[in-house]
């Protein structure tokens, strides 16, 4: 005798059902299954009812007829496709039909039911059957094709519980978490989900102040033109901005209220119980609460992370779908512990994250200097959203004389110690260059401070010096990509600079070279992250870089550079979309240089005659060049300046005017001691020059050189 094969309908949203469009945006859902068809034996299994008596007059088989029963029938079907126990006694639900009529018991084995599927519940046990007519057990309605049914049977939220979890587990952040949460439960185990989360959300063990207060995080639910038929639409209409007008958006939790007690007891409950309805105008309003369906059609679920209450979800099924049943508490309470959990763990990660980027941001320049002849932009990228922190930096360091110390690293590794090296290194960086010492003893310096940092502390550098006055630069490499530099006509080059050793080897020495910066060029230093990467090796990546640089400085023409910010762009336009293997440092230098006929130069000999000479050439220049209104506060700050200067030198002073777009004075000399600014007192003789100088000047400084000092001033030009 052939058997009835009996498959089990999936309930998980991952798994697509047979017959049912995998467009559907509901998922695989738990949908009423047509009533099972016995293949043709020569007689067909009686259809079952639930009280036992006789079977359906409308559409039975008559004895003998093709699809008539057979007394020696072992099993019988559902209409939901559950094979059944016949062992049950007469007047069960199981007992056969035609039991109470006469006819002699059933002498066949029954047939245990497919492997994975559970047998349906006794009636006794509160839980609803199926009738032959395709009505529902519980309710007795017909059922709606392609309208969720409820889970029937223990495997069912098991697997959904799993598929649930699984989804949520996948969110990084919040939103993720809470939309995780919705997607799963909608159209599923619920019609709509209403998330409430606590604002602020305390993060780790810091304890919350204040009252509590709950804000409306995320709403789902089935989209209002799939549905057939009427529902608690004002509850959960399509758009959230109208289910934001009957949901409080804001809720204040009293203390001592029946929704504080609701979240204490930290369990989910049915709205139908009193305190869970007392609660709902707390949380919804009054008008929210009026439209939440009576009966057990709600469950109200506290959402507790690992030391306290951090929300709330709501979860409501329509008026004509079946209510929820106990172990649908069960459900709930999986759902509100895993994703409070999540919320908790994405909170931590949030903050982790913020403080990455915070301490990356610091240790980056917040700003470029404003140098005197040449002019600067920069731009920094993380590698990903899941590694924001690295150990590459840039750095551009006035210098004296009107010079520009240039500077890009990469520390080794994407962690907090990279980003905690780098800023070490970037520091002792810009202290070895206020000591204006050469590019290849400031490489030298910082490998000494990366072999004390930790035996496996490496970085590459590249330092290099350019000064607007003699349009050179002076180049140092430790192990760092060449630098490329874009001249005037467009022509791209990939400067030979010895490599060298990276920092952090020991041992080794660098070498320095000088080359030409010639007015309208400009110089790209980077990171090996702009030109390496899976796809491409380091040379090849460097090779396309120098070719784009002269295409986009063919589009502006032989006689215009391109603008340095829109040259950035462009540059990493060349990475394409998706994640970096490492973070990008870039720092765009263009050199203006300073014309030989804006400088005016000159020697000293430190002798009482050396402020008034001073004086004199000052007042020269500042006539040539058409500036004679600063004559008055030139001579007098020149002749400060000059005088403190000769007063301890031994050897000639320098005096040195620049004109840019200020007006800038210095004074070298070969005592190494700095300056400093006093307040004289009535008695003292001298002590007022610097006073002077802070207050004509538009700004000033001294900074400390390998042969010396030089003091420097600007005054605007009028």
């Amino acid at each position: 005798m052939d058997s009835t094969r009996v498959t089990e309908q999936p309930t998980s949203f991952e798994r697509p059902q047979p017959g049912v469009d995998p467009a559907d945006p509901r998922g695989a859902l738990l949908r009423t299954p047509p009533p099972a068809r016995v293949p043709d034996t020569g007689a067909a299994l009686p259809v079952q009812n639930r009280s036992g008596g006789e079977p359906p007059a409308s559409g039975a088989a008559s004895p003998g007829s093709p699809g008539a029963a057979s007394p020696g029938s072992s099993d019988t079907v559902t209409p939901g496709g559950t094979g059944q126990d016949p062992a049950d006694g007469p007047g069960s639900e199981h007992s056969q039909p035609g039991a109470g009529q006469g006819a002699g018991p059933d002498t066949h084995r029954p047939r245990p039911a497919p492997e994975g599927i559970p047998l349906q519940p006794a009636a006794d046990h509160g839980r609803p059957a199926q009738v032959t007519d395709g009505k529902e057990r519980r309710t007795g309605q017909v059922a709606q094709p392609g309208r969720p049914t409820p889970m029937r049977r223990d495997g069912d939220r098991l697997r959904f519980v799993g598929a649930a979890t699984r989804r949520i587990a996948r969110g990084i952040d919040l939103d993720e978490i809470v939309m995780g949460l919705c997607r799963a439960t909608v159209p599923t185990f619920s019609d709509a989900i209403l998330v409430y989360l606590r604002d602020p959300l305390p993060v780790g063990d810091e304890r919350p102040t204040g009252p509590l207060v709950l804000r409306l995080r995320r709403t789902d639910r089935i989209p209002a033109e799939r549905d057939t038929e009427g529902g608690f639409t004002p509850v959960a209409p399509p758009e959230p901005s109208e289910l934001d007008s009957v949901g409080a958006e804001l809720c204040t939790v009293r203390p001592g209220s029946a929704l504080a007690e609701v979240l204490r007891g930290v369990r989910p409950v049915f709205t139908d119980a009193p305190a869970a309805r007392a609660a709902l105008p707390e949380l919804l309003g009054e008008d929210g609460a009026s439209a939440v369906p009576d009966g057990q059609r709600a469950i109200l679920a506290p959402l507790r992370g690992r030391r306290r209450v951090i929300g709330a979800a709501l979860f409501l099924r329509r008026p004509e779908r079946i209510p929820f049943e106990a172990d649908d508490l069960l459900v709930a309470a999986q759902l509100a512990t895993h994703s409070a959990l999540g919320i908790d763990k994405a909170v931590l990660y949030g903050r982790e994250a913020y403080i990455a980027d915070e301490l990356q941001r610091t240790m980056l320049p917040e700003t470029l200097p404003r140098c005197t002849g040449v002019r600067l932009a920069s731009r920094y990228l993380p590698a990903a959203e899941t590694a924001r922190v690295g150990g590459d930096w840039y750095d551009a360091i006035p210098l004296p004389g009107s010079r520009v110390a240039l500077v890009v690293g990469d520390v080794m590794g994407h962690s907090m110690t990279s980003a905690a090296i780098m800023g070490q290194l970037r520091t002792t960086a810009q202290t070895l260059a206020g000591l204006d010492l050469p590019p290849q003893e400031v490489l030298h310096h910082l490998d000494e401070q990366a072999q004390r940092l930790g035996v496996d502390r490496m970085a590459t550098c590249l330092y290099a010096v350019y000064d607007p006055v003699s349009h050179r630069i002076t180049i140092a490499n430790a192990g760092h990509p060449p630098p490329v530099l874009l001249e005037l006509g467009g022509r791209a080059e990939v400067l030979r600079v010895p490599a060298g050793a990276p920092i952090g080897v020991g041992g080794v020495d660098f070498e320095a070279v000088e080359l030409d910066a010639p007015a309208g060029a400009t110089l790209l230093l980077y990171t090996d992250g702009l030109v390496e990467s899976r796809l491409r090796d380091v040379w090849t990546g460097i090779e396309q870089l120098r070719e784009k640089l002269a295409a986009t400085a063919q589009l502006t023409g032989p006689d215009h550079p391109p603008p340095l910010e829109a040259l950035c762009d462009e540059v990493l336009d060349m990475l394409g979309p998706g994640d970096r293997d490492d973070d990008i440092a870039l720092l765009a230098a263009r050199f203006d240089g300073i014309a030989p006929s804006d400088v005016a130069y000159w020697f000293l000999e430190p002798e009482d005659a050396a402020p008034g000479r001073a004086r004199r050439l000052a007042r020269r220049a500042l006539s040539r060049w058409g500036m004679e209104e600063l004559s008055d506060s030139v001579e007098l700050l020149v002749s400060e300046v000059v005088t403190n200067a000769v007063r301890y030198a031994t050897r000639p002073v320098t005096l040195r005017l620049l004109r840019t777009d200020v007006l800038r004075c210095e004074v070298g000399d070969d005592v190494p001691q700095l300056p400093r600014l006093r307040q004289a007192r009535a008695t003292d003789e001298g002590g007022r020059g610097l006073y002077l100088v802070n207050r004509l000047a538009r700004r000033w400084g001294a900074t400390r050189l390998s042969t010396g000092k030089v003091v420097w001033f600007e005054l605007n030009r009028s």
